[in-house]
């Protein structure tokens, strides 16, 4: 799959998600193969005002590359400004045209701009005017079930310069309710020219298969669906080369989040390690015999030798469980 002059490895892709795809989830994710990793979406005001904090997303190792760094704001010119501070941090950007988070809403980025075309377009043109590097749009159907655009912001989008769009098809109003309407990106695949890339729902090697099947688009990004499950990744990529994978074991299931926690303490210290990962080790178990007794458990844990601990026994018992069945 390419995007502009970026080459990718194959067509999977993570999806850019507040409080997940920090550098820790990022280099696990990549390391079963995904082609490009996103930034969680990082906030234009906040570059342009030098927060620390703002630029702490931006932190990266090689071994992620290529990066994708999505923006959010409201403002052209100042969406302009921050595409050229962080062109360097990374490989491609992309435009936060459709978080449905109310904080985002009530600034006037994500998808609040959904109801202002005219502003995408001054947004979009600005910052492919700011930047050489390849350039992409998020969006979402619509603001609500009454004003369903996402053509005619694709549209506008791909003409002042956006070198693919991703589609996720719900509309604001939704969230993230119902079922993503799979048919909306054929629809956006049959009009555009450029890459099409469809999001949503994705929790099977089948449902990506289906998704490149049913509408056509160009590629697949991973959001919810991988959360506690890299396999996911391994697991498409298998299924398109003809063959099936098996499910992870819970020695398998130890060693990634093992590999997770450590990563997170080298990069952040224990502290924040202890406090991140807690939810990550509750999607890790999910489907596990006693995985309700060991989410509470860790919800509650304060040191990091106590969640290793817990973590550690928990997926000893449930290795000892699937033995004796």
């Amino acid at each position: 799959m390419k995007i502009g002059r970026l080459q990718l490895a194959n067509n999977i892709i993570l999806a850019p998600m507040a409080g997940i795809t920090d550098l820790p989830y990022r280099l696990v994710m990549k390391r079963f193969g995904t082609a490009l990793v996103f930034t969680e979406m990082v906030s234009a005001n906040g570059l342009i005002r030098s927060g620390l904090r703002t630029r702490e997303l931006l932190r990266s190792t090689p071994q992620e590359s290529p990066l994708g760094i999505q923006l959010f704001g409201d403002d052209p010119e100042v969406l302009a400004d921050a595409a050229g501070l962080v062109q360097k941090d990374g490989d491609l950007l992309d435009i936060n045209l459709g978080c449905p988070v109310n904080k985002v809403i009530r600034s006037g980025a994500g998808s609040a701009l959904l109801r202002d075309s005219r502003k995408v377009g001054r947004i979009v043109a600005a910052v492919r005017r700011a930047t050489e590097i390849p350039l992409t749009v998020k969006i979402r159907s619509g603001w609500d079930s009454e004003s369903v655009n996402f053509l005619e912001i694709a549209r506008i989008a791909v003409a002042e310069g956006a070198e693919a769009v991703t589609l996720h098809p719900r509309t604001r109003s939704q969230g993230f309710g119902g079922r993503a309407d799979w048919d909306q990106i054929r629809l956006l695949k049959e009009n555009l020219s450029v890459p099409v890339i469809g999001s949503g729902d994705i929790f099977t090697a089948g449902d990506a298969l289906t998704m490149l099947r049913d509408t056509g688009c160009d590629g697949v990004m991973i959001g919810r669906g991988g959360y506690g499950n890299p396999w996911l990744i391994r697991d498409i990529i298998t299924l398109l080369a003809g063959d099936e994978a098996a499910p992870p074991t819970p020695e398998e299931r130890l060693e990634m989040a093992e590999l997770h926690f450590d990563l997170f303490t080298r990069f952040f210290g224990s502290r924040k390690a202890v406090f991140d990962m807690r939810k990550h080790l509750c999607w890790y178990a999910r489907g596990l015999p006693g995985a309700a007794a060991f989410r509470s458990l860790v919800n509650q844990v304060q040191s990091e030798a106590e969640l290793r601990r817990a973590m550690t026994d928990f997926f000893a018992s449930a290795r000892a469980l699937e033995n004796t069945t």
